[in-house]
């Protein structure tokens, strides 16, 4: 069995690249099933419910969020609509969503899929990502062998400790956050397959999906400045494939491609 993990998907353009590019690339990889983080597809901060519907009606199984989930202030009241959301499971208790799920795979058996959120340069407020995983593992039902994480953090040396942490107990690990894929995807010894970072989904001519004179001003002068998303033109589909067991829950292969459309 296969599933189809998209890179972070930034603002409308990213959003209008998977609806053209996600029906075809299921058809090509078979994928079963389809995880996409969109923590960034609101005008490239925060979600809002009308960005999870699109995603969703696009073919997309579970939207995962990450640090930006909380930016646009109407997903605090919108999330509790998507059961196929899930925010970083290592926020606070106190804050509406969820950060796990499980869901049947219509091709045969069930998945669950967490997200977490890393500490190193990121959120020092978030808890321990690696303590709140086990709990959430200890938790899930024996039936339960097909398990996704997304690892949403800036530090490689955290992704790396993670995948390893968890090799043997989940499916895969694929880290989100930085838009810049990585070229480590492998599959480790305990049978879990694990990617640092899946890239984006977003502008190719672009700096991590924002336009590259605003990005180059910033940088150059230090003053705030706004930092427009590139909304159309070429959209770049970052994305991953990982062939499973889904008896086991072990994974046998993974890989890492890039697809382009105009929008």
């Amino acid at each position: 069995m296969k599933a189809l993990f998209i890179g972070d998907v930034v603002g409308k353009g990213g959003r209008g690249a998977v609806k053209k590019l996600l029906p075809e690339l299921k058809r090509e990889f078979n994928a079963a099933f389809v995880i996409a983080n969109g923590e960034n597809s609101a005008a490239g901060a925060g979600l809002t419910g009308k960005c999870v519907d699109e995603l969703l009606a696009a073919g997309v199984d579970v939207v995962t969020g990450g640090d930006h989930t909380w930016d646009q202030k109407s997903f605090e009241g919108e999330v509790k609509n998507f059961d196929r959301f899930i925010r970083p499971a290592n926020f606070s208790v106190l804050q509406p969503g969820r950060g796990f799920g499980v869901w049947r795979n219509p091709v045969g058996g069930e998945v669950a899929v967490i997200s977490l959120l890393g500490k190193v340069f990121t959120r020092e407020s978030a808890y321990c990502p690696f303590e709140t995983v086990e709990k959430i593992l200890s938790g899930l039902p024996g039936t339960v062998k097909n398990i996704f994480v997304d690892f949403h953090a800036e530090a490689t040396s955290e992704k790396i400790a993670m995948g390893h942490f968890l090799d043997g107990k989940v499916t895969a690990v694929i880290g989100t956050h930085t838009h810049v894929a990585t070229v480590d995807a492998e599959v480790l010894p305990g049978g879990t397959a694990y990617l640092t970072d899946v890239g984006m989904t977003g502008g190719r001519e672009s700096v991590l999906g924002r336009k590259i004179e605003d990005v180059i001003k910033k940088f150059r002068t230090g003053m705030p400045c706004r930092l427009e998303v590139v909304e159309s033109g070429v959209i770049r589909l970052d994305f991953a494939v990982v062939d499973f067991d889904y008896r086991t829950g072990r994974a046998s292969a993974i890989a890492n491609y890039s697809r382009e459309t105009d929008v």
